[in-house]
């Protein structure tokens, strides 16, 4: 048996390391956040320094910080407007048009991944049919396949539709239904995994006391299942949000192009203006940062529940 102090010891060492884990995996961002406002003088100046609160004759004062916010001026690009509900209006590229694309794939993918996938890993967890084990390694075979393989089919699948002048085509929906079919497999497979954690027995009771078996699905196996179909969400969301290549390739014009894109197309403006970049980033970080701080107990939640039960 362990002693109380053996135990204690052993507590200390493991919070320690993952404090300094934690610290380490935090310094990329807390550089971007701070070059993001500082002065282009106090990025470039050798040596360098981490806050810009030196003075001639001191290494730190805290009243002299240089602070400055011109790299999300530049970013945001405000312009007063007359007769509009706010006295100003943001027109830069990345806040108007980008990141509004990127929601839009993001959301509209999510959903649809969150709705598929429920409905099969149900199917999957609840009923045995013919070929129900091999359609199963069948879709977990797809999530091995790389999108990047996939790119030159789908750049010649959307170029012909393009071409073909179809009433209902229209580029945005072609990149939701790409990302829909390269992140959907393995989101079968979690929300199995988590059906699988609820007993059938309280489908059965549910059937006994007069549900259909959609009452059933819908009354007690989709709230019991709900962290995880919220995993499923947050994770579609986060990579769609990321992804570069298939947006940057498979879009044709640039104002439907994601968030990804117009950070790169911000970068090659300002490759010397690090602020305006570092800017740009943590506007595009933001968003997925505000998500997963109001979804966080959930996402936890449905990833310690998959855990212990998987």
């Amino acid at each position: 048996m362990h002693s109380p102090t053996l135990k204690r010891r052993q507590l200390w060492l493991l919070n320690s390391a993952l404090i300094l884990i934690c610290l380490f995996a935090l310094i990329p961002v807390a550089a971007t956040v701070l070059i993001s406002f500082k002065g282009e003088r106090d990025i470039v100046r050798n040596p360098p320094n981490i806050l810009p609160c030196d003075t001639p004759t001191s290494a730190f004062d805290p009243t002299q910080c240089r602070w400055a916010t011109e790299g999300y001026q530049r970013v945001l690009a405000p312009k007063p407007t007359a007769g509009a509900l706010l006295p100003w209006a943001l027109t830069g590229n990345i806040v108007r048009v980008y990141i509004p694309n990127s929601f839009f794939y993001a959301t509209t993918t999510s959903l649809l991944v969150v709705l598929l996938a429920g409905m099969a890993g149900y199917a999957f967890s609840r009923y045995r049919f013919w070929g129900h084990q091999t359609l199963l390694v069948s879709i977990l075979a797809i999530t091995g396949v790389p999108l990047l393989t996939n790119l030159l089919a789908l750049y010649q699948i959307g170029a012909n539709l393009r071409k073909a002048q179809l009433p209902f085509y229209d580029d945005r929906l072609f990149l939701v239904v790409v990302y829909l079919g390269f992140f959907l497999p393995l989101s079968v497979w979690i929300a199995k995994g988590f059906f699988d954690a609820i007993p059938r027995d309280l489908d059965e009771a549910a059937l006994i006391d007069g549900c259909t078996p959609v009452g059933a699905l819908m009354r007690i196996s989709i709230p019991l299942a709900l962290p995880g179909l919220m995993a499923i969400f947050l994770l579609t969301f986060v990579n769609v949000w990321n992804e570069f290549i298939a947006g940057y390739l498979l879009l044709a014009k640039n104002e439907l192009k994601p968030a990804m894109f117009g950070l790169y197309e911000f970068l090659s403006q300002n490759i010397i203006n690090l602020q305006v970049v570092a800017a740009a980033c943590i506007l595009i970080a933001l968003p997925i940062v505000v998500i997963f701080l109001f979804a966080r107990r959930t996402f936890f939640a449905a990833m310690m529940e998959g855990a212990v039960k998987g």
